[in-house]
């Protein structure tokens, strides 16, 4: 599974948005140069993220893009959301492969499977906000981990310390 172009283009732009650290919005050809993407593509990221309420623009010489609301308050299952929709919705009727391969099938395995793993993505994406993206990367890891491996169960510990080591290694 990969997360789209256009998701990951995204939330770079969203990214460099949150973390300007000035007083001045960002230019498409600030970003454009920051993320080394194409001027046409910064701009269709920022309609999308600008029409779903995550940046606003600013006219004037201080101008630019800025967050229209505060990092803590965008939350990134829905980021992803608007930029490429979910890995698997039930309520989408064009999905032929799943309908062909379903047709009279009570407990589709296939349609079971895509259900498991979205409810794992939701799982780890819910409450996670674009603050925690911008804050330490300990910490963000930490976040993700806890959500995944939150259990007491000795098995489920045992599991949590592999897999807090292992990114600690990346």
């Amino acid at each position: 599974m990969k997360i789209s172009t256009q998701e990951g283009y995204g939330l770079r732009i969203l990214l460099i948005i949150a973390m300007n650290e000035s007083d001045e919005g960002l230019t498409i050809n600030q970003i454009s140069e920051m993320e080394k993407l194409s001027v046409h593509t910064v701009a269709k990221m920022l309609r999308i993220l600008r029409l779903a309420g995550f940046v606003k623009s600013v006219r004037g010489q201080i101008g630019g893009y800025r967050l229209a609301r505060n990092a803590e308050e965008i939350y990134l299952n829905k980021v992803l959301t608007e930029l490429g929709g979910r890995l698997f919705d039930e309520s989408d009727s064009d999905n032929e492969v799943l309908d062909k391969l379903c047709t009279d099938s009570v407990d589709c395995s296939i349609r079971s499977l895509w259900r498991v793993l979205q409810l794992a993505v939701d799982k780890v994406l819910t409450g996670l906000t674009l603050k925690d993206l911008i804050g330490p990367k300990d910490e963000f890891r930490q976040l993700v981990v806890e959500r995944i491996y939150n259990s007491d169960h000795p098995l489920r510990k045992g599991c949590k310390d592999i897999m807090l080591k292992n990114l600690e290694v990346g």
